[in-house]
């Protein structure tokens, strides 16, 4: 076995992919430039570090399963002159998540929602933050699942090491008491220290209704909004920006 075959199987036994990744270019980089010694150990730690952080991302965009990808990037603030770009652009800093503050998208289907919700969620993982998103449906789908199968502190543990929940769609449907309990233990466990991110295309007041008791609904929601960003967006729906293309097709 020559040298350089000794090293890749050293750094292959270390876990250093990184630095395997790059070696061959990094090595001529050092005799064409006649790097120092120490340009050279910085350039590939450099390389190990920028890899390690690229395999976080997508490990935590994975976890997050948020389904198709939206980014702040790709979204299209001309279309809607009501969103104030600013504050969207600072929310997605995350120093609300410092806080613990939660952020309520509320407006008509198709106004960017959960395109916004989604794109913060990528900018919370790019700052090597744990999200999970789910859709109103899943997110109860899910303690159903969990209740059955006498899982349910298992899943509120796991939940509340989370630094951001995303719940798309809030108040799609009734829920039962223990569901309403349920989400009660979380906000109220998250209340001012982690951060909750809803979509929703109902107006807050209408929320209530979705609640079988008054008691827990008030509470729960008093919680939610004491610190919570709240985003009304109006305008019609970008998706019907598409439609007379599509029909003339």
């Amino acid at each position: 076995m020559n040298q350089k075959s000794q090293l890749a199987s050293q750094l292959k036994m270390l876990k250093l992919s990184g630095i395997l990744e790059h070696l061959d270019l990094r090595l001529l980089e050092a005799q064409t430039n006649q790097l120092a010694y120490s340009e050279f150990l910085a350039a590939v730690l450099l390389d190990e570090i920028e890899s390690r952080a690229k395999n976080k991302l997508k490990r935590l965009l994975e976890q997050a399963h948020m389904g198709v990808e939206k980014t702040l990037e790709s979204f299209d603030f001309s279309f809607n002159p009501f969103i104030n770009a600013a504050h969207i652009r600072e929310l997605a800093t995350c120093r609300f998540m410092d806080r613990g503050e939660n952020i309520f998208f509320l407006g008509p289907t198709g106004t960017g929602k959960t395109h916004l919700a989604k794109a913060i969620c990528h900018q919370a993982c790019r700052k090597q933050l744990s999200v999970r998103f789910f859709s109103f449906a899943k997110f109860f789908n899910e303690f159903n699942d969990a209740e059955l199968n006498n899982q349910t502190e298992k899943f509120l543990k796991k939940l509340l090491k989370i630094d951001l929940v995303v719940i798309d769609d809030f108040a799609f449907r009734k829920i039962d008491q223990a569901a309403a309990e349920f989400l009660y233990t979380i906000v109220d466990a998250s209340y001012q220290s982690k951060s909750i991110i809803l979509t929703s295309n109902r107006d807050m007041v209408d929320w209530l209704d979705i609640f079988p008791d008054p008691v827990t609904a008030n509470a729960i929601m008093d919680r939610l909004a004491h610190n919570a960003h709240q985003i009304v967006i109006e305008g019609e729906s970008y998706r019907k920006k598409f439609m007379p293309k599509l029909q003339n097709a």
